[in-house]
């Protein structure tokens, strides 16, 4: 198990595609789940590996998932008297399985590094590249005719006119930072791409004039708005170093900002994973509002002619008490 579960995130890293691991660090007899077992989850809500049955894996899958989506690692336990317990900088679950036992979870998120998509061959862009390349970053330029030589660290280097956007895997950040050499034109292929990070470098007299000439390519004012300028953070920058270090600063600020929203459905910044569990496999037990795959539920009951699927049996016995207390009756 431990090399298979090694196999998997080394895979996954190698892709470029996130996940998040999840280790039983403690437990109370019954649970099935031991210290030492461990699962990476995908934002598919797969889970491969074993951290346990009924409630834990439920909540595991739905602590995971948001993991991705804040990016904070983070500590869970689940009890049958989480009601009492206080643990610092833990989230607590209250354990609804009739078997009893107790666990405690660490979920880590394993998420891949932005990616640069640099438009122009300037001396801001081979800083932008130089730099981004240190920071393990993925890097893509595009410029107005191949020459891989002024950037021979990239991931790949693109002429302008033979870009296809179908070659990024994930949302790029984007800089435009042509400095004069078709502008317009790059912005133009920029603006294509809807990234959620579009900068560009140039004063604002410099901009407003490539502005004017993308208004008659066709470009509405919608459009101009997404675009940042001046790229960067005021840091009073001068050198390229310095205007690229400023970009950057930019783009990790917003990579690390979390989302705030506890929604499954929530869809991150540019750069984080795309989760969306709420789809024909999984059903959102109704009592502790857990994930439940209906593939491998074995606690279902029909209500009002629709099957209602649980995490463990406490949830089932809950649930047939008092049935209106969990689903609307609908008019």
């Amino acid at each position: 198990m431990h090399k298979s579960f090694l196999d998997r995130a080394a895979q996954l890293s190698a892709n470029n595609q996130p996940f998040a691991t999840a280790y039983i660090v403690r437990r109370k007899v019954p649970s099935s789940g031991k210290p030492g077992d461990k699962a990476i989850i995908t934002p598919d809500g797969q889970i491969h590996g074993w951290i346990g049955g009924g409630c834990t894996r439920g909540i595991v899958l739905k602590e995971a998932l948001l993991s991705m989506s804040d990016r904070k690692a983070r500590f869970v336990l689940i009890s049958p008297s989480a009601k009492k317990a206080k643990v610092e900088h833990t989230k607590i679950y209250n354990m609804t399985c009739q078997s009893g036992g107790e666990v405690e979870v660490y979920i880590e998120p394993v998420l891949p590094k932005p990616q640069l998509l640099i438009f122009g061959s300037s001396h801001i862009a081979m800083a932008l590249a130089k730099i981004g390349k240190a920071m393990e970053y993925q890097v893509q330029v595009v410029m107005s005719s191949v020459d891989k030589t002024l950037f021979p660290m990239v991931d790949a280097v693109y002429a302008l006119s033979d870009f296809d956007p179908a070659n990024l895997t994930v949302s790029p950040y984007v800089i435009v930072c042509t400095q004069g050499e078709g502008d317009a034109d790059a912005m133009e292929k920029a603006l294509s791409l809807e990234a959620s990070y579009l900068s560009f470098v140039a004063s604002r007299k410099k901009a407003n004039g490539t502005y004017g000439e993308l208004r008659l390519k066709g470009i509405t004012f919608d459009q101009l708005k997404t675009i940042k300028t001046p790229a960067g953070l005021d840091i009073g920058a001068k050198t390229p170093e310095e205007v690229a270090i400023s970009i950057l600063a930019e783009i990790i600020q917003d990579f690390r900002k979390p989302n705030q929203q506890e929604d499954l459905t929530v869809k991150g910044n540019s750069a984080a994973p795309q989760i969306n569990l709420l789809n024909d496999d999984y059903y959102i037990n109704p009592v502790c509002n857990i994930p439940v795959l209906k593939a491998s539920a074995k606690h279902v009951l029909e209500h009002r002619g629709e099957k209602v699927y649980f995490c463990c049996d406490g949830c089932k016995v809950s649930f047939e008490a008092t049935p209106d207390k969990y689903i609307a009756v609908k008019s």
